[in-house]
């Protein structure tokens, strides 16, 4: 127990996810519907079924704790679940991330059952695991099986993997981003890989949030998926997240992998000892300026944040709805020098729908829904650079997190001067003005002592997204196609 009634666990050895441990039982119901490939690995039912029952034998000889609850907060498309988990912390978990009922409804019926048992460890030759730890998804029998990792964001990303199967066979987008609402009731939805400002830029005392990280958009706008935050706390500061850090210093907060004083039960937040990959896990409403019943109406504004490390992308940019959906595709941002051993120079990182390892469908179909959704419901898109301006990492500075936050509030409130100029590498349309930003820092060519270096490192970038692209060109629109960017 921590000093504030925080409750601490230590998952080690597993302190994230494993990505290469997960699987899809191959079945005629949804095998035809499925990704194939090196992240949705096939098992067969037959070793599926074999497991289940040693992992059901198993926690027979246990306590085992059951939680009924749902995902998803619009009621036309959530999922009712049951949770079982072989230790009462993942029980409470799974009570804060998930939408819980304060009493149990009469004739709760689970849709989907998910069974996690941390302390069984599979025998790979036995039961066609990788290892001694799996994460499986049967969409047959409507059953997620985890084994062999105590870490907790196995369950969750599990049933948001659920989510992004079953939600776009109803014509609805699932979307691995945050979103908020403003005072006239506008939504706003931000795509973001880690490290891009995702969360920091969609937390804004004056636009209540929905959610801070797996939303529907459905026929009827834009709903939550969860109850809850699991929240990010290496290096948290009281200072730059107040509110996060209140949250995370309440009692029956789960704290995950946090390096503690034994003697006085207080977090050092700081210390990535056991992992950097520190989380907390606690309700929305431990959050202040939240939506109530987390839902809210289509998105009037796309934001689609990048941290260019090469330094050659615009501050901001406004996207057609084809240069929408490619960048949707893309799902680019970049990890810079001394973030991970062996990295000395900026690296580009493509993670499709901005959550690869969760999309189970061929990603050109979650991009055909978006590119429908922005249409039907006239939306603006926006490609904003919260990375590096004037050269690379290392040569040239971060964006300011005031001009960021400037311009994003002019295009989330349609204050960006409709005067823009075509930048030739990438065909985005920088705006010529920004209320509150200087305007020789909107475009990046001009905040470079050198053009020509610019021009070399910003067609290295333009090789990598095209290159990037070739996965998806045989399933695209002749319409993205002619938006893709192209060396020159």
């Amino acid at each position: 127990m921590g000093s504030d009634g925080q409750l601490i666990v230590d998952t080690r050895p597993h302190t994230g996810r494993s990505p290469k441990d997960k699987f899809f039982v191959r079945e005629p119901g949804s095998e035809a519907h499925i990704d194939w490939g090196d992240v949705n690995q096939p098992i067969d039912e037959s070793r599926f079924d074999a497991l289940y029952e040693r992992v059901e034998a198993h926690l027979s000889e246990r306590d085992v704790y059951a939680l009924d609850c749902y995902v998803g907060a619009d009621e036309r498309y959530r999922v009712p679940l049951r949770v079982y988990s072989e230790f009462a912390w993942q029980s409470l978990f799974a009570h804060h991330l998930f939408i819980t009922p304060e009493t149990p409804e009469p004739g709760f019926t689970p849709e989907f059952t998910v069974v996690a048992a941390p302390l069984f460890q599979a025998n790979p030759e036995r039961d066609g695991t990788r290892s001694s730890t799996f994460v499986i998804l049967n969409f047959r029998r409507r059953i997620i099986l985890i084994g062999g990792t105590r870490y907790a964001g196995e369950i969750k990303k599990s049933v948001f993997t659920v989510m992004n199967y079953l939600l776009p066979l109803r014509d609805t987008l699932s979307m691995h981003c945050s979103a908020n609402v403003g005072a006239e009731g506008d939504t706003a939805i931000f795509f973001g890989l880690s490290g891009t400002g995702k969360t920091t830029l969609s937390s804004d005392s004056h636009r209540p949030l929905i959610g801070d990280d797996e939303h529907g958009w459905s026929a009827d706008g834009v709903f939550n998926f969860e109850g809850g935050c699991y929240a990010k706390v290496i290096r948290l500061s009281q200072t730059a997240e107040p509110e996060i850090w209140a949250a995370t210093h309440r009692f029956s907060t789960v704290i995950e992998n946090v390096v503690y004083d034994e003697r006085l039960r207080t977090l050092d937040v700081d210390s990535e000892a056991k992992t950097e990959n520190t989380r907390a896990a606690y309700p929305l409403d431990f959050i202040p300026h939240i939506v109530p019943g987390s839902k809210g109406g289509h998105p009037k504004t796309i934001l689609m944040l990048t941290a260019d490390a090469f330094g050659v992308l615009p501050p901001i940019s406004k996207l057609s709805r084809e240069q929408a959906m490619y960048h949707f595709l893309s799902g680019y941002t970049a990890k810079v020098a001394g973030t991970e051993r062996g990295i000395t120079e900026p690296q580009a990182t493509f993670s499709t729908c901005f959550g690869a390892p969760f999309m189970v469908h061929r990603p050109t179909v979650y991009a055909k829904l978006l590119g429908q959704k922005i249409e039907e419901h006239n939306v603006d898109c926006w490609l904003i650079n919260t990375g590096w301006s004037g050269g690379p990492y290392g040569v040239g500075k971060r964006m300011s997190i005031a001009h960021t936050r400037a311009m994003v509030n002019a295009a989330i409130e349609g204050r960006v001067p409709e005067a823009f100029e075509r930048e030739p590498f990438f065909g985005l349309m920088i705006p010529q003005s920004v209320p509150g930003v200087p305007s020789e820092v909107l475009n990046p060519r001009n905040a470079w002592g050198d053009p020509t270096a610019y021009d070399a490192q910003a067609t290295k970038l333009a090789q990598l997204f095209s290159k990037n692209f070739q996965r998806f060109e045989a399933h695209a629109s002749d319409a993205v196609k002619a938006v893709a960017i192209k060396p020159r």
